[in-house]
């Protein structure tokens, strides 16, 4: 667990209680003793060694409540997870901001869960074009806070490519979240090429958020929540490794992908991915030959800090590299409420490595400007 006062100061809102984030004075307790400075907007300022540090956390959820009157109430009551925190995807401004100043969060990037990727052309297309005006409504009340992804209909790449250039060029909006695989296809497949040239022709970034391992639901049954705690990380790893063994990466070497949850479990066992067609040369495509070892591809994804443990994002740095690791909270869902003390306690970086993942990192990678 991160160790109380473990960074220079902590942010908070004043007189404010966000649920599912922490009381507002354990906050401050976790704060050293020694005089701090308040900023402008009342949030206590992340510091090193004196130095202002913005962070920004690129894994935040929300719903637009406006492109849910489109379905069948039951249907859109369902896609509010069965989680505390749930009640803040529908985003109250003051309260949204208040959880991110008890968070010590300068700027939060917003993201749409996949859920439509079953949907027929004309209803998905009247979602995501709600969905991301109502995006863009929402930073645009609050620029110096808030950031979003776009929402893509996937299932019909050509909108898709629509989709993202209108959210880039007329909305804003920082790339695209997507889930691990659209209705059963891998994102390696050939059919959403055209989305990933026009994301990396935008130079922006593509942000994976998976949803379960649905061919597994059978074996996820039981206690435990095993179709989030294993289906989530799983339902990455394969994304990740199809894009890497399919070539995705050699033919859009510039393409940004931003992974969840860590990338899942692909950071703890990576070097195996470097064996395989060595040891079954029979399980590999012949025609695909790598530019690199798979592995050296991690080193052009980034990834997100929502690993739990400072051993874990000790890890994570190891085996990817400070640079390619941001701060990912999954807030309103209270997986990390403390994501601040999270990297200040991982005794292996460097002050310029923790300030690079509270904020640098994402900055460059999404163009924000503080």
């Amino acid at each position: 667990m991160p160790t109380p006062g473990s960074h220079t100061t902590h942010t908070t809102a004043p007189g404010v209680i966000f649920t599912d984030c922490g009381s507002l004075k354990a906050a401050a307790a976790r704060a050293p003793a020694r005089k701090r400075t308040k900023s402008a907007t009342g949030r206590l300022p992340v510091l090193i060694k004196g130095k202002r540090v913005r962070t920004i956390d690129v894994h935040a959820h929300c719903l637009i409540p406006k492109a849910l009157t489109l379905l069948p109430a039951a249907e859109a009551k369902s896609l509010y997870p069965p989680t505390k925190g749930s009640k803040e995807f529908d985003v109250a401004l003051d309260e949204r901001l208040a959880g991110m100043d008890a968070q010590g969060i300068d700027l939060e990037v917003l993201s749409i869960n996949p859920w439509w990727y079953d949907k027929d052309r004309e209803l998905v297309t009247k979602v995501i074009q709600l969905q991301n005006e109502g995006l863009a409504e929402l930073c645009a009340r609050q620029p110096d806070r808030l950031a979003a992804f776009a929402s893509l209909a996937l299932q019909f790449p050509d909108l898709a490519v629509r989709q993202l250039e209108d959210a880039v060029r007329k909305y804003g909006l920082k790339g695209a979240a997507i889930g691990g695989s659209v209705a059963g296809y891998e994102f390696a497949d050939p059919k959403f090429h055209p989305v990933w040239a026009k994301a990396q022709e935008l130079d922006v970034t593509l942000f994976i958020h998976p949803q379960s391992t649905p061919e597994l639901s059978k074996r996820f049954k039981g206690n435990g929540w095993l179709s989030n705690v294993i289906g989530n990380p799983l339902d990455t790893t394969i994304a990740l490794e199809h894009l890497i063994f399919e070539g995705t990466f050699d033919k859009f070497p510039r393409l940004k992908v931003c992974a969840a949850h860590g990338g899942g479990f692909l950071g703890s066992y990576a070097p195996r991915m470097d064996y395989g067609c060595f040891i079954n040369p029979d399980g590999c495509n012949p025609d695909i030959k790598l530019k690199k070892k798979p592995t050296e591809y991690m080193r052009q994804i980034f990834f997100d800090s929502l690993v739990f443990t400072p051993e874990a994002l000790r890890h994570l740095v190891a085996e990817v590299g400070a640079s390619q690791v941001v701060i990912g909270t999954d807030h309103p869902i209270p997986w990390n409420q403390h994501p601040v003390d999270h990297v200040m306690a991982t005794k292996s970086l460097s002050d310029k490595e923790k300030a690079a993942i509270l904020g640098g990192n994402a900055a460059k990678l999404l163009g924000i400007k503080f």
